[in-house]
């Protein structure tokens, strides 16, 4: 008996690590996704009309490519992607990073540089331009250098001249960090549902 006392001991711990894993990648998402919105909204324009060619002042420092030309868009996508969920991106960059970025600014704000955000990040697997304005993309996310969430399924959007980490990709991370909770969602999210 007590070999499966302790056997169901070290399963709670592992389970309580991987909620606690999953919650700390919610954070970091939702702190670069703040950070992402603030960019937008300081940029200056206050308009949503169809992409241009030209990127944004915020959107200059991140790698963009107009969706004709598909290896250059599939390596926009996967340089702004890891630039949004790193903890270095300013919070104002990492806004103009996200599909409507400027409806989460106070969330990815609130998220820069806190904890366990300081230490997450992202990389890109594979890209696949499905249409002129959107693209697959499979990426992981790392705590600290290390893999916590594998080969999640994800889309970008080209949107205002550049490509972007999508609402659904992200508002599907901040699900994750609240335990599947949906009520404590931003409202953007819940409208994208």
């Amino acid at each position: 008996m007590s070999v499966r006392n302790n056997i169901a001991r070290e399963r709670g711990k592992l389970e309580n690590v991987r909620v606690k894993t999953r919650r700390l990648v919610c954070w970091i998402l939702l702190a670069s996704a703040i950070g992402v919105s603030l960019a937008a909204c300081g940029s200056g324009s206050s308009s949503s009309s169809a992409p241009s060619q030209a990127p944004s002042s915020s959107a200059a420092a991140a790698p963009s490519a107009s969706p004709a030309s598909s290896s250059s868009a599939e390596k926009a996508i996967a340089a702004n992607w890891v630039a949004f969920f790193n903890p270095k991106t300013p919070v104002a960059q990492r806004v103009s990073l996200l599909q409507d970025g400027s409806t989460f600014a106070s969330v990815i704000k609130a998220q820069a540089g806190g904890g366990l955000a300081a230490e997450a990040s992202a990389s890109v697997g594979k890209v696949t331009v499905t249409s002129p304005s959107q693209a697959a993309v499979t990426y992981t996310i790392l705590l600290a250098g290390q893999p916590v969430l594998k080969n999640q399924s994800g889309t970008a959007v080209y949107q205002d001249g550049a490509w972007k980490v999508g609402l659904t990709s992200f508002c599907g991370l901040l699900k994750v960090e609240n335990s599947g909770n949906t009520s404590s969602l931003p409202a953007a999210c819940k409208s994208a549902a």
